[in-house]
């Protein structure tokens, strides 16, 4: 017995069939596997599956439509290559030393055989002395292309020479070929774009002159059609063409104009980064070395002027003195590189200092937190980049002046561990840590830390500082051997 609700089927109804015999209906949705996109529900009377034929000859379809795309990506692929093989070589061709002279040796050739064969049609016989006159015309025609390029450096000179030979193949014997004229026009093309500017105008007159000619005395007996025509073409194809040189020599003005002008600016900008630069230079000089100054000579005269001071005292103010009168030196010799206008000798200039100046660094320290400063070497000592070795240094320099300033007659640790591709620091005082509670920026913390970071990312390293592991300050750096620069 059918189902009812399949009346077409034979099978009997499907496990999910109601108490009353009804089919249930399907309502799986088949989703695509690229969107998602919901098919419709089953269509009651159809079949649920795909014909296993249909699904080969579906594939197969699809197969040879990839192949015939293949095929044509292919044909494009071929043809590409086959036109930019033919730009390649008409490229070389044209930028090759000789090629002006040998186009122009061709249209001249060109220009000669279509002459001889149109004044051996209109004589008939030859003679000896219409020979002669054969092997002028030969000549004349050679010459109406022949000069645009033997005298390709001068484009007035070849202009000239092709425009008088035109002339005189049409005055003397009555003829202008095709070949001819475009050597006219390539010769006032170029003339338009480098030579001068009313040269074109006085050689197209003579053409414009006889146009008007053949426009009075329109009887095309007297030189024929052809060449009226080929007068014609002369006289209005030589301004354009003269034209579009011009405008290509504006284009080219106009392209050189803007690169000048883009220097001009960039060279500006310069010298007024330079001006801002001295102009810094002059203000840190005059205020930071002044205060400078002071902290020195103050420092010297309470050495002096104090008396009974104990010697550990006088030792300490003499080392304020020398470390002042060291920090406006660098400062000046820093200064200096900046200011262009300074008076600097060479001789008073020195390199930046580097890791060989550690230890006098060290003992600076010791001697004015009046406390311990182990230097600790690890691994083999391999050359790095300077730029590398002063970051090192000033970061050194900056956390043994965090350590005085934060934790006074903390001992402090400073290791240096080379590795065959980078330096590791570690820098670590014995003091109480860093304060409890996070920094609230601007209020005087100061710009130790960010200029640490700032050196070490410059050089493409990184840095950290936080509490030392048992108590302290701890300052982490790694930098590289080598900069991307040196590299």
């Amino acid at each position: 017995m059918a189902s009812a609700a399949y009346p077409h089927s034979t099978a009997k109804p499907a496990h999910g069939a109601n108490a009353h015999g009804r089919q249930t209906t399907d309502r799986r949705r088949v989703r695509s596997s690229r969107g998602g996109a919901v098919l419709p529900p089953l269509v009651r009377g159809t079949s649920a599956c795909v014909s296993p034929v249909r699904g080969m000859h579906r594939m197969a379809g699809q197969r040879d439509a990839v192949t015939r795309r293949s095929g044509d990506n292919d044909w494009v692929s071929l043809v590409s290559d086959w036109r930019g093989g033919w730009a390649d070589a008409g490229r070389r061709i044209a930028t090759a030393r000789y090629a002006p002279v040998l186009a122009s040796a061709a249209l001249g050739g060109l220009a000669a055989v279509a002459a001889l064969a149109s004044e051996t049609a209109r004589l008939g016989l030859v003679g000896p002395a219409q020979s002669v006159l054969l092997l002028v015309l030969v000549v004349v025609s050679l010459l109406t292309a022949l000069p645009l390029g033997v005298l390709w450096p001068h484009p007035a000179a070849a202009a000239a020479a092709v425009t008088a030979a035109d002339l005189l193949s049409f005055t003397v014997f009555q003829t202008l070929t095709v070949p001819g004229l475009i050597a006219l026009l390539v010769a006032l093309y170029r003339l338009g774009r480098s030579g001068p500017q009313i040269l074109p105008a006085v050689l197209v007159l003579p053409f414009v002159i006889l146009t008007l000619a053949f426009v009075a005395h329109p009887t095309p007996q007297v030189y024929g059609v052809q060449l009226r025509v080929l007068v014609v073409l002369a006289a209005s194809l030589g301004p354009v063409a003269t034209w579009a040189g011009a405008v290509r020599r504006s284009r080219s003005q106009a392209v050189e104009h803007s690169a000048e002008r883009q220097e001009i600016a960039g060279t500006l900008l310069e010298h007024t980064a330079r001006g801002e630069r001295a102009r810094i230079s002059r203000e840190l000089h005059d205020v930071v070395a002044h205060h400078i100054s002071m902290i020195a000579v103050q420092a010297e005269t309470a050495r002096l002027a104090t008396p009974g001071m104990p010697a550990a005292g006088a030792q300490r103010l003499s080392a304020i003195g020398d470390t002042a009168r060291s920090a406006l030196t660098e400062m000046r010799r820093l200064l200096g590189v900046l200011r262009e206008d300074t008076a600097t000798v060479a001789a008073d200039r020195k390199p930046q200092p580097g890791l060989q100046q550690l230890n006098e660094l060290l003992h600076e320290a010791r001697d004015a937190a009046g406390t311990g400063a182990r230097l600790i070497v690890r691994g083999a000592l391999n050359p790095l980049d300077p730029g590398v070795e002063l970051a090192a240094y000033r970061i050194i320099q900056e956390a043994l002046t965090n350590a005085r300033r934060h934790a006074p007659g903390a001992a402090v640790d400073v290791e240096l561990h080379y590795t065959d591709h980078e330096l590791r620091l570690r820098i670590r005082d014995n003091g109480p840590g860093p304060p409890v509670g996070p920094a609230i920026p601007g209020t005087g913390h100061g710009h130790g830390l960010l200029g640490m970071r700032e050196r070490a990312a410059a050089v493409g390293g990184n840095l950290r500082t936080g509490e030392a592991p048992g108590g302290g300050f701890l300052v982490e750096a790694t930098l590289p051997a080598r900069t991307d620069s040196a590299a």
